[in-house]
């Protein structure tokens, strides 16, 4: 267990092209969540880390890293690479299973746009126990890798980001398992609205506390718990 709160940049090789991340360990950290950046995002998201810090507060570490480096990040395609996007989680995924800080922590994955598609291709082909995706493309990630899923997964919309809607409904009807689709009122695609975020933020914590294993304390009685009812949007 780690004693103090541990906050650490660092550098992750994949193919040749190192992968710059901020990991954080608070205090006898009882979880690790990957975060998997969208389209044009990196580590220093300002959503990202605002949900990150709100983590930490439950105990969960947290890993933001740039999947792409700067020059393959002008590239706008490589946004929407998902092979190239989740072979660099995967990555990540496998040097926090070795890092000794951190190996021994449950590990959920945390992904915004094409991110959450590179996170949920993960979760098909590596231990993982929840994951979260906000204002995703989920679908980008196939129907074959979505019904690979095992690890219970929160999808995250905006009530007015509507074409998005559509697209995680169709990639939720491909998991074949625990899922909850919930739409946020009032939130356009990136949460930008006054209080959006904070709303994300607290689904996000209630799905990692609850299913990130042993000695994490039980989810609030905030509605988006999953002990609070029954699946809705």
């Amino acid at each position: 267990m780690i004693a103090a709160e541990r906050r650490e940049l660092v550098s992750i090789g994949t193919g040749g092209i190192p992968m710059e991340g901020m990991l954080v360990l608070p205090a006898n950290a009882l979880g690790m969540v990957l975060f998997a950046h969208g389209s044009g995002s990196s580590r220093h998201s300002p959503r990202n880390n605002f949900v990150a810090a709100e983590l930490h507060k439950a105990a969960l570490g947290t890993l933001l890293l740039d999947l792409l480096s700067p020059a393959e990040d002008l590239d706008r395609a490589n946004r929407f690479d998902i092979d190239l996007l989740s072979e660099r989680l995967t990555a990540a995924a496998d040097w926090l299973a070795e890092y000794a800080a951190t190996r021994a922590l449950p590990l959920g994955v945390f992904g915004a746009s094409t991110g959450a598609a590179a996170a949920l291709v993960l979760a098909a082909t590596r231990p993982v126990e929840a994951v979260v995706s906000r204002g995703g493309r989920p679908d980008l990630a196939g129907a074959g890798a979505l019904a690979a899923v095992s690890a219970p997964t929160l999808l995250l919309v905006g009530a007015l980001d509507t074409d998005v809607i559509s697209l995680n409904r169709w990639a939720q009807a491909q998991l074949q398992c625990s899922s909850r689709l919930d739409i946020i009122p009032g939130a356009s695609h990136l949460f930008e609205e006054p209080g959006r975020l904070p709303i994300v933020a607290q689904h996000a914590l209630d799905w990692f506390a609850f299913y990130l294993p042993k000695r994490l304390p039980p989810p609030s009685a905030h509605p988006s718990s999953p002990a609070a009812g029954p699946a809705s949007d």
